[in-house]
């Protein structure tokens, strides 16, 4: 169990800056603070690092970057990209919070292609709900497990220790409310004591422990949990028994498009591009626009807390050749298809006749015929054609929101107004930019607060 200690041990070595956690967040912070000259050492629970980065899509937006430039996106802005974070929240985010992420994160990303070589490329097919412009952010795999691989790579690069199977549990700090170690506990119930100059906490939120989930975000307690199991909690944990500020415990990221039950995730460009989905009757029951991490309560609302993306072949197509997540479930078979309506509802167990319904409306929609009275526009996507693909997916948990509160140096506030002098907190272990509930969540802030937040930490943790 987390906890935390002032009872000084025996320290078996001491780094300048220890950072809990190898994922994108763990890994910026490292690869920030080596080049300012300290000695980091990051510790990570699992024998290969990999973490929530690893099961992401990848993505990661930022304004006003030169690869914006490079596509032609020449008038995105910090400002711009705050306003739509603050939309998306009803304008219920932590405002200092959203602007330091926005501020911040196009510097980091062109410091990591600058500094440590990884390449980015802006995804134009089209513009995730909720941004004004085209600033998603991907490595040319177009995964987040290919993230963490050029990361990894640019932190040997960089002589960084990493050390694995090395679960954090104890934090020692002394009376003067510094932290001076870490207690680790090793394969073979082995026990280390790693003394630090200062602590970095990017060990994610609490996502994998039931108990925490069910208490502040009870309403996806019952989907399915898409993330790392070893999320459970330690930041918050060891957070509360120090008195520090914690903040939007209630918010998180869902998504109503995980591929059921082969759990891989279905991209959202599917509905984009202008896919629709259907519960088991056979019907819309959204505006699919609304964005996927708010379909994921919608979705699982539904009979059976499941759901149907019906789309055709160009949708299938544009995925296959752009998607590997997408591949994956094709490869798995998760993806089924229909020459006709008919089919399709053989195939899908749909019932036929309203399946036949809703296609028939979905192409009226599209062709400019009526209005939608679940409030989507289809004036900018083209008609649905046979023959027809399906996917089966059900609402699922990706990574909670809320966590520490940090200053505008990534230092973790006191409850009592002041502020930690060497601990810090970033990425899913900090409070995000997604306000208090799921739809606050706008895509890409899981990796912007990871990038944002820990280039931050890294920067200013290695000052002394």
């Amino acid at each position: 169990m987390p906890e935390v200690s002032v009872v000084l041990p025996t320290i078996d070595f001491t780094a300048d800056v220890v950072i809990i956690g190898a994922g994108a967040s763990g890994l910026t912070a490292a690869l920030a603070a080596a080049e300012n000259g300290a000695e980091v050492v990051v510790l990570e629970r699992d024998a290969s690092p990999s973490g929530s980065t690893s099961m992401s899509s990848g993505f990661v937006p930022a304004p006003g970057t030169r690869f914006q430039y490079a596509i032609g996106v020449t008038d995105d802005t910090a400002e711009l990209f705050f306003g739509d974070l603050q939309a998306k929240t009803y304008g219920k985010l932590d405002e200092r919070l959203a602007r330091l992420a926005a501020e911040n994160i196009a510097p980091a990303m062109e410091w990591l292609a600058d500094r440590c070589g990884v390449e980015w490329h802006v995804l134009d097919d089209f513009l995730y709900p909720g941004h004004a412009r085209h600033r998603m952010h991907a490595v040319p795999e177009k995964t987040g497990a290919a993230l963490e691989a050029r990361l990894l790579a640019a932190t040997a690069e960089a002589g960084i220790s990493i050390v694995t199977e090395a679960l954090a549990e104890t934090l020692f700090f002394d009376k003067a409310g510094k932290a001076v170690a870490v207690g680790l506990k090793r394969p073979g119930d082995t026990t280390e004591v790693i003394g630090c100059g200062n602590l970095i906490l990017a060990c994610n939120g609490y996502g994998g422990n039931q108990q925490l989930v069910a208490e502040h975000i009870p309403q996806i307690a019952g989907g399915q949990y898409y993330g790392h199991a070893g999320n459970t909690g330690h930041a918050l944990n060891w957070g509360e028994a120090l008195g520090a500020e914690i903040k939007h415990l209630s918010g998180y990221q869902g998504h109503g498009s995980l591929a059921h039950p082969h759990g891989i995730l279905i991209s959202w460009a599917l509905m984009m591009q202008g896919a629709v989905q259907l519960n088991s009757e056979g019907r819309r029951f959204s505006n699919e626009m609304g964005g996927y991490s708010e379909q994921a309560v919608k979705v699982l609302n539904q009979p059976d807390g499941i759901a149907w993306n019906i789309y055709d072949a160009q949708r299938h197509n544009f995925l296959v050749n752009g998607f590997p997540d997408y591949c994956e479930a094709v490869e798995a078979g998760a993806i089924r298809c229909g020459a006709d309506a008919k089919e399709l509802a053989k195939v899908t167990g749909l019932p036929e006749s309203a399946l036949a319904d809703t296609l028939a409306e979905a192409l009226a929609l599209a062709n400019g015929v009526g209005s939608d009275v679940l409030g989507r526009d289809f004036s900018d996507v083209a008609p649905l054609n046979a023959p027809y693909y399906a996917v089966k997916v059900t609402g699922a948990l990706f990574h909670t929101q809320g966590g520490l509160v940090i200053d505008n140096t990534a230092r973790v506030h006191r409850t009592d107004g002041g502020v930690f002098t060497n601990l810090y907190a970033s990425g899913g272990a900090a409070c995000g930019v997604s306000g208090p509930a799921v739809e606050g969540y706008l895509s890409g802030n899981g990796l912007l607060t990871a990038i944002a937040f820990g280039y931050l930490a890294g920067r200013n943790a290695s000052v002394f």
